[in-house]
């Protein structure tokens, strides 16, 4: 479920996770090169289209440098086939092959990689081994012929993708059609008319694009088409052999308005402006790179458009009252007696604090400035900021996600390293900075001052005293799982939200079981819904008020559930 997005612009490519935070996974932003390396060491010029196989590596097709650029789990970045600065349309293995504006890429179940290239008006094909050969087309020679190889001809194909039979899917733009290619290089037209433009729904032929760009596919074998020109998303069902033995699929508008630009959200007719690359994921929600509104929207199967990432054309950090003020990506929560609000800017980079009165200042932290520092203020620096909490002293508790730490905010703004270390993400128990963290998302703080943390990335709930001792109150460190039981014989999956009511119990939202979760005092675990009692989708935040009543953010389910009070 997690979306990866090359930045174009910014020469970086970013992933977005199902809880819609966004990190850069490779490049440096702003900063245009072609350095193979790890993470912000490597370099890219524009990069345009992206994929990920089953292994979680990301492929990149690295427009200006003419490469295929490969990205493994763990960031580090390779260039898989071409040379760079080297244009052409040589077969080959490696750097001995040439590409001449790549931009479209896929890959198959077996790692197998595909590109759609723009000026030699061909689709190349590359072995996991990195052998680069020429699937259909040829080079040079734009047209619009279906058959099979080079018998077949382009103009312009941009975006591709790939079905569970190995069939290729191209979005034709010079030629406003959809082409299929077989594993075999058969090229088949299935909607549109060569060099007839328009925005007519139909069947086969009948049907009209303005400028095809990006293609996905879901699991039914529906294809999406982003409409560029005309602001719309196709749908296209799966293509059948008519009489005559053309395959012909039916098109609809999925969603969008024919020519009007926007960013409202809404069932039909919602708006977009200028939608380019898109993607499904396994449950049939569309997400699609919205590119001059700057944002990435989401569709459901029933066509309803939300805001998934971004904000429509205001992004910035500013301080002041209600509408004035900016946010970057705000992402945890907190209110304290007075009502206060505390809020992490995970995109900022900052902690914000906002008033009964709704007038916003920023705590800690500088905007844009990620990093790792104590202080006062703007002296103080973070690296995605995510769960926020907040004790009866005033005093606020961040987990500093990507610095692997709990920090400690007094009402004066100055902050501290509570527990865990920047330099070391684990599952080490110890006091203060002998302690680590990995990934940690949910915080809580209880009336004793007692701080609980969701360890995400290690499957474990940790406890911190008020004087910086980190013990493991539930589950095994790197060792996910959904058992009840006493401490470590407890199991945990991707616990990410985390609550603790007035009597020490603590309450887990058990994001990959799909589960809420009781931690008493004795640190007996329990599972009081999900997991077949009651049905949660990916249930993220919790909170409990004062009557013991738990709530839930049910998050995939796009609702708040609340559990009575025993």
């Amino acid at each position: 479920g997690n979306l990866y997005v090359a930045d174009s612009d910014n020469n970086t490519i970013r992933k977005i996770t199902q809880a819609g935070v966004v990190t850069t996974i490779a490049g440096k932003a702003g900063t245009k090169g072609s350095s193979d390396g790890t993470g912000d060491q490597a370099r890219f010029s524009y990069p345009g289209g992206v994929a990920v196989d089953s292994k979680g590596n990301v492929y990149v097709a690295d427009y200006l440098n003419h490469t295929i650029r490969k990205i493994t789990s763990s960031g580090v970045v390779t260039t898989l086939a071409g040379q760079v600065n080297v244009l052409g349309s040589s077969d080959g293995t490696g750097n001995q092959a040439s590409f001449f504006y790549p931009w479209g890429v896929a890959v198959d179940s077996k790692g197998n990689v595909y590109v759609t290239e723009l000026l030699n008006y061909t689709i190349r094909k590359i072995t996991p081994s990195g052998v680069v050969t020429t699937l259909a087309g040829q080079v040079g020679v734009y047209g619009s012929s279906d058959g099979t190889g080079n018998q077949a001809s382009f103009n312009g194909p941009l975006g591709v993708a790939v079905d569970l039979k190995g069939n290729l899917y191209v979005t034709d733009s010079e030629n406003y059609t959809i082409r299929k290619i077989t594993p075999a290089g058969h090229v088949a037209t299935i909607a549109g008319v060569a060099t007839v433009s328009g925005s007519s729904d139909g069947t086969g032929p009948y049907a009209r694009f303005s400028y095809p760009y990006g293609v996905a596919l879901d699991l039914k074998g529906n294809v999406y088409v982003t409409d560029a020109i005309d602001n719309t998303i196709r749908k296209i069902t799966p293509a059948k052999t008519t009489f005559s033995g053309q395959e012909e699929g039916v098109v609809t508008t999925f969603v969008g308005q024919v020519g009007v630009t926007g960013s409202d959200d809404c069932e039909k007719p919602a708006r977009l402006n200028n939608p380019c690359g898109v993607a499904v994921d396994s449950k049939g929600n569309s997400y699609v790179a919205d590119s001059l509104n700057n944002t990435i929207r989401k569709i459901t199967p029933s066509g309803v458009v939300t805001t998934f990432a971004g904000q429509t054309g205001v992004q910035g950090s500013a301080d002041g009252t209600g509408t004035q003020a900016r946010f970057n990506q705000p992402f945890g929560v907190a209110v304290d007696s007075k009502g206060t609000v505390y809020v992490t800017d995970n995109g900022n980079e900052t902690i914000r604090k906002i008033t009964p009165a709704g007038v916003v200042t920023t705590l800690a932290g500088r905007a844009g400035n990620y990093g790792y520092s104590d202080g006062r203020g703007s002296s103080a620096s973070f690296f995605a900021p995510c769960g926020v909490a907040v004790d009866l002293k005033g005093n606020v508790y961040v987990s500093d996600s990507y610095n692997d730490s709990i920090r400690k905010i007094t009402p004066a703004g100055v902050v501290t390293t509570l527990a865990g270390d920047p330099s070391t993400s684990g599952s080490a128990d110890g006091t203060g900075k002998k302690a680590s963290f990995a990934t940690p998302a949910g915080v809580a703080v209880d009336l004793k001052g007692n701080v609980y943390v969701a360890n995400t990335g290690d499957e474990t709930i940790r406890k911190i005293t008020p004087a910086g001792v980190v013990s493991t109150l539930a589950g095994q460190a790197g060792v996910g799982g959904s058992a009840d039981g006493t401490g470590s014989q407890s199991k945990f999956h991707t616990p990410f939200g985390v609550a603790v009511d007035s009597k020490g119990n603590v309450y887990v939202a058990d994001t990959g079981n799909n589960a809420l979760r009781e931690i008493t005092p004795a640190r007996v675990v329990t599972t009081l819904s999900g997991q077949g009692q009651t049905s949660f989708n990916q249930p993220e935040g919790v909170a409990v008020d004062s009557l013991g009543n738990v709530y839930v953010a049910d998050t995939y389910n796009n609702i708040i559930r609340k559990g009575s009070a025993q």
